[in-house]
């Protein structure tokens, strides 16, 4: 793992920008994993003016979201495919038939769950995977005890992640307590992963992905076995890591480094 600490929120919004725009830049049809939720909002906020003002282009590119309500169609307001269309989407070059979220209206969700595997297959593998991290470690909709090769499915959702979802929810309006999620053995197979936390309610979280043992308990703890996962932190999200100055002295060494190796 690189574990990235900075000091904001607009901060780990803006690196995280960054890196899903060089690998625009180097390669235009991209096939880009993307998450919802409220820590994405800010980067992909900023990819947005990136776009418009000319430096990069979804023209080429294909998306894969981790996620979707089941139950929900993509017009209903709390649905993942609203959030994308009305977040990025809409404001972007891309072309929204290669824009791909699992469908929370399904017929056959099992079929469906197949499906999307081999779509994302079909399209070469998603080549950088956007993710967030619940409080209870959970990435995608991969609640605790979710399997490490685990493949896309349908999972229920705990309480705990239905309790910190309800504010997206009107009073007494319907809210799934089942999804379509990536799997955790799908999300691996992305060549780059990038996750964002931001805000002390995500520190225990973030301590266990990190520190803690590879276990079903913590699903992201399983980034501890990607070959090439960013873990993008405010100060805040990483307060209860237990060595902040070795993460960040390695860190400021990977930049040296990286800035040696443009010059060759």
């Amino acid at each position: 793992m690189q574990i990235v600490i900075l000091d904001d929120a607009a901060q780990v919004a803006a690196y995280g920008a960054n890196i899903f725009a060089k690998q625009l830049l180097k390669k235009p049809a991209s096939v880009l994993g993307l998450a919802t939720g409220s820590t994405p909002v800010a980067l992909y906020q900023q990819l947005i003016e990136k776009n418009k003002a000319g430096d990069i282009s979804f023209s080429q590119a294909t998306t894969f979201n981790l996620d979707e309500y089941l139950g929900l169609t993509g017009e209903h307001p709390q649905s993942y495919r609203y959030f994308m269309n009305e977040q990025l989407f809409n404001h972007v070059d891309i072309d929204k038939q290669n824009t791909h979220v699992p469908p929370g209206d399904a017929v056959n969700p099992l079929v469906a769950c197949t499906e999307y595997e081999q779509k994302i297959t079909a399209a070469g593998g998603v080549d950088v995977q956007l993710l967030g991290i619940g409080r209870n470690g959970h990435i995608g909709f991969n609640e605790p005890s979710s399997g490490l090769t685990s493949r896309t499915r349908v999972k229920t959702l705990t309480k705990a992640t239905i309790e910190d979802n309800a504010r997206f929810f009107a009073e007494g309006e319907y809210q799934p307590h089942l999804s379509i999620t990536m799997g955790i053995g799908t999300i691996l197979e992305a060549k780059k992963v990038v996750l964002l936390a931001t805000g002390a309610s995500k520190a225990d979280a973030v301590h266990s992905m990190v520190e803690g043992p590879l276990m079903a308990k913590c699903p992201a703890s399983a980034l501890q076995l990607h070959k090439d996962a960013v873990i993008i932190i405010d100060k805040a999200a990483a307060s209860k890591l237990e060595d902040l100055e070795f993460y960040q002295h390695i860190e400021a060494e990977n930049q040296k480094l990286q800035a040696h190796l443009a010059t060759l």
